[in-house]
């Protein structure tokens, strides 16, 4: 049986020797230095095999898609797909008007849309007089109340059935005992809030697991915003990683910036100011608001396209011709 020598040992210079196969051939003994150096060029190798930081690919862009409004599309490329998008501002700054026109582009593109609707505050009419396809719309109504249990059945407070209701059981004996004493009117609207929340969290769990919908949108805008603020941002963490590796648009509509640092574009809205004053000519009665003009401002964006500037489009009703 032939041997041969691999290496020799630097402390005590021993030779390491190890069996051959047969008929293999007979390698030279090698030096410790030899040895040290054949290990030194193997890690020279592998490090210059290393891409620099500088070097390193970057996450791709997002695929934008349109909002439905030129003026947003120019100023941001559209809304981000695979991502959280942030759009608040107070009431009759344009919130309704970029959620009509997000949901009729995107139904447009025969795609299907889903709206969590925390106050119920939809108005069918006006959706599909904007162009939304209705027929390719989820609307998620969340109630004000939550469903009495009458003998085992889930049933609203006008007797109809519904679903289980999405509270503990804890809130829910609390609201349903008669030794609790009457809410006031904060704490009634705090615990009509609670509920909604909870709702539209639910929803919106079940939506990105199911998926299928090219837009998703929480509308949020008429809850009161300390009670929009008690959404932890773990929750918001887990819709974008529920959202990111789809082409799903995920968009939230509140009157303040809720979701923090998840929301991959954040846009503020605003009225500028009267824009169609009364004709003193004429008395206020009898003057028709044909529109508003409206500022989209850049808060936050987190894709490539960072514009730093904000732009102006109308509104316009839909019988002002």
């Amino acid at each position: 049986m032939s041997s041969a020598v691999v290496s020799t040992s630097a402390a005590s210079g021993r030779l390491f020797v190890f069996d051959e196969e047969p008929g293999a051939p007979t390698r030279r003994p090698s030096s410790a230095a030899q040895v040290l150096q054949s290990t030194i060029n193997n890690r020279q190798s592998t490090i210059s095999t290393i891409t620099p930081a500088s070097q390193l690919a970057t996450r791709p862009a997002p695929e934008m898609a349109s909002s439905g409004i030129a003026a947003i599309d120019a100023l941001t490329g559209g809304l981000p797909r695979g991502c959280l998008t942030e759009i608040f501002g107070p009431a009759s700054s344009g919130r309704t008007t970029v959620l009509l026109a997000a949901l009729a582009a995107a139904t447009r593109r025969e795609e299907f849309c889903a709206l969590v609707d925390a106050s119920d505050a939809l108005d069918p009419q006006s959706a599909a007089t904007s162009g939304v396809d209705l027929d390719r719309l989820l609307w998620v109504r969340c109630g004000e109340n939550p469903p009495r249990r009458h003998g085992g059945t889930e049933k609203s407070e006008n007797g109809n059935p519904g679903c289980p209701t999405l509270l503990s059981r804890s809130v829910r004996k609390r609201v349903g005992s008669s030794s609790q004493p009457t809410l006031n009117s904060d704490q009634a609207t705090s615990r009509s809030s609670e509920h909604r929340i909870e709702q539209v969290l639910r929803a919106t769990d079940l939506l990105l697991e199911s998926g299928g919908f090219g837009l998703i949108v929480l509308d949020l805008a008429d809850l009161p915003p300390q009670a929009a603020r008690r959404i932890p941002l773990t929750t918001w963490f887990r819709f974008r990683r529920a959202v990111e590796y789809k082409s799903t648009i995920l968009l939230a509509i509140a009157q303040q910036p809720i979701a923090g640092s998840c929301s991959s574009l954040v846009l503020q809205l605003g009225a500028p100011g009267t824009q169609y004053p009364v004709p003193s000519s004429k008395p206020s009665h009898s003057y028709l608001l044909t529109g508003l003009e409206i500022t989209a401002e850049f808060v936050r964006s987190r894709v490539e396209r960072k514009p730093a500037r904000s732009v102006t489009f109308a509104t316009k009703t839909a019988w002002a011709g």
